[in-house]
């Protein structure tokens, strides 16, 4: 008897690109609910949660002319961001773009202009969030830039005008990659706040940001909990550079979300949990520049500072600067006006904020890590900080220049120490600080979270009402 094998069709493999499959993957198994039927506009919109908190997600759908967006696309996704806008829920777009689509002229530029203003008139009361998986190019270009937090995939390439344009106009030879790719915008233009290896790990990643802005939570006690020195995560040597991401990650529950990793680096930005409530942080890095503010790393703070202001997160503010970085290159690039921004971020803002003295707050820099004179909510130190115009023994070397140049050579180190404790004691240290008032309290390291997280708690939430606009 003779048997007859049937050859099994092979099913074409699922593109990667569609804008369905990319939705699934992003919401929550089973609550995926279109809010259109599939069409060719280019464009999907659905409703969905994420980790169980309503969410609106768009995605262009590159599979239809490589994503161009036309009149219909655009209605789609102004009609998603108008109805999380509506049930106050986070709206992410998910971004495989080639820009407007050229048959439509004129028309298709006004829609995609259209799409912009809906952002605009969202942005601050509701977290938008975009996911860059392909190129983002022309006008699909300031959709991400328009929004909140930008995360972008491998493949991830956002620009305005494209390698052949750039090269006929400019002469300049360059690729996609280079031209706006993930580490030319995660490190250098600071365009996108999150690069990840991979397009699931830049969906998960959007997941973890819809969670902690759309569930904050609240403060939980901390009594409970034993005690731990976070001095030790410091260097015994008050001059040694360290890392100061391992505190930031010990004062949260957890290591938190890392903004600009890359970019202006030596100021760290973070969301995250503290308590179970979702809080902000911003902590300079003495690892990079020596912990000084620049003009980026000051732009960098002032953006996030106002997202949380903008969405009520709670600001904790670890202080470890020596001032602003001098030179030539910083006054050229604009430190005074970028440096501003941070000055106002922190005035205008009304949620809760605290501010920790781990070692040292010298100069202007003190005033624009959340200073008492900017309505800081609280002002804690750490024993031991330094909160003056400048180190005590920098001060005295100006100040008592003649007065040392006469001691002797073997007498004048001894002698400059003595003025440095003296200085300290009537104009600098933390002690000076506590007696007019712009610290609030000297708190043992192994108390930090304990009274962060009570201060925090304590103080009347706040919102700040004003958008959220991409400094």
């Amino acid at each position: 008897m003779t048997t007859t094998v049937h050859a099994v069709p092979t099913l074409p493999a699922p593109d990667p690109r569609d804008p369905e499959d990319r939705l699934l993957r992003f919401l929550d198994a089973g609550s995926t609910a279109l809010l259109v039927p599939r069409d060719t506009s280019g464009v999907m919109a659905a409703r969905g949660t994420v980790a169980g908190s309503p969410v609106v997600a768009f995605c262009t759908d590159a599979t239809v002319m490589g994503g161009a967006m036309g009149i219909d696309g655009c209605r789609h996704i102004v009609d998603a961001i108008d109805t999380a806008l509506r049930e106050r829920v986070p709206v992410v777009g998910i971004w495989h773009s080639g820009g407007a689509r050229l048959a439509e002229g004129v028309t298709a530029l006004h829609a995609v202009g259209e799409v912009f203003a809906a952002m605009v008139r969202s942005s601050g009361r509701i977290p938008q969030i975009s996911v860059v998986l392909g190129p983002a190019a022309g006008g699909a270009a300031y959709g991400p830039a328009l929004t909140d937090l930008v995360i972008m995939g491998p493949a991830g390439r956002v620009f305005v005008t494209g390698p052949d344009v750039v090269r006929s106009v400019t002469g300049e030879d360059v690729d996609m990659e280079s031209l706006g790719g993930p580490d030319t915008h995660g490190r250098r233009s600071g365009v996108v706040h999150v690069v990840t290896d991979s397009e699931a790990a830049a969906l998960e990643t959007a997941r973890q940001a819809v969670d902690l802005l759309a569930a904050q939570g609240s403060f939980a006690s901390v009594a409970g909990e034993p005690d731990v020195d976070l001095r030790a995560l410091l260097p015994e040597q008050t001059n040694r550079a360290y890392d100061v991401k391992p505190l930031v990650a010990a004062v949260l529950d957890g290591p938190g979300l890392e903004l600009h990793p890359r970019w202006a680096p030596n100021v760290v930005t973070a969301l995250g949990r503290l308590a179970g409530r979702t809080v902000g942080v911003i902590a300079n890095n003495p690892l990079r520049l020596g912990g000084c503010l620049d003009s980026a790393s000051a732009e960098k703070a002032a953006r996030f500072v106002r997202m949380c202001d903008a969405f009520g997160v709670p600001l904790v503010v670890l202080v470890d600067v020596p001032g602003y970085l001098p030179g030539v290159g910083q006054e050229w690039d604009g430190v005074v006006r970028r440096g501003a921004k941070l000055l106002h971020a922190f005035a205008e803002a009304v949620v809760p904020r605290v501010t920790l003295v781990t070692r040292k707050s010298y100069g202007g820099a003190y005033i624009a890590m959340n200073a008492r004179s900017l309505g800081a909510t609280s002002v804690f130190a750490w024993p031991g900080a330094e909160v003056a115009v400048m180190g005590a023994k920098a001060a005295v070397g100006i100040l008592h220049r003649k007065k040392l140049a006469a001691v002797p050579p073997g007498e004048r180190e001894a002698r400059h120490a003595q003025l440095a404790e003296e200085h300290e004691r009537i104009a600098g240290g933390v002690n000076r600080a506590l007696e007019i008032g712009v610290v609030d309290e000297v708190v043992e390291p192994s108390r930090t979270r304990r009274r962060l997280v009570e201060a925090l708690a304590a103080a009347p939430a706040g919102r700040g009402a004003h958008g959220n606009i991409p400094l």
